[in-house]
């Protein structure tokens, strides 16, 4: 385009298209020995605080608790799955495990929307997870880029 330039949403061909600053979304499930044992079969991480009751409890954390990653592995499911949406993955995260999440505790991961790219299907979040106390597990921030699908990809 002669004397400007051609603006260009980067959005385009998402399925949920630009979410806008201020969006949040969150997803909660139950986390017990059934998600540890399936953390461990992927990645064999076998930690005693993770397997063995006797040690768990003496420790500082006083019983069984989850893998980190079982912690912040709701937060895929968030960015996937509601906000921003299929076709999503994480470009970076920068994550604080400031509690432990134990066997049997429901946790809800959330994620706020700081800034939206016009350009290009990225996403800068604020990232949460909390227990059902309402205590805060994890905190930290994500850098997001949602992949273009055809509509038949994912409804």
């Amino acid at each position: 385009m002669p004397g400007g330039t051609l603006s260009q949403n980067g959005w385009a061909g998402t399925l949920r298209g630009m979410p806008a600053a201020g969006a949040s979304a969150e997803r909660s499930r139950t986390v017990g020995k059934h998600e540890i044992e399936l953390f461990t079969e992927i990645t064999g991480d076998r930690n005693p605080l993770h397997y063995d009751e006797a040690a768990a409890k003496a420790s500082l954390f006083g019983g069984l608790i989850v893998q980190g990653g079982v912690t912040s592995g709701i937060l895929n499911a968030v960015v996937a799955e509601d906000l921003p949406g299929p076709g999503t993955v994480f470009l970076g995260t920068e994550l604080k495990f400031v509690k432990a999440v134990y066997v049997g505790d429901t946790i809800t991961g959330r994620v706020e929307v700081t800034n939206v790219r016009e350009d290009k299907p990225i996403c800068n979040l604020a990232v949460w997870v909390r227990n059902q106390k309402g205590e805060v597990c994890l905190s930290g921030t994500a850098t997001t880029y949602t992949a273009p699908l055809r509509s038949g990809d994912r409804a």
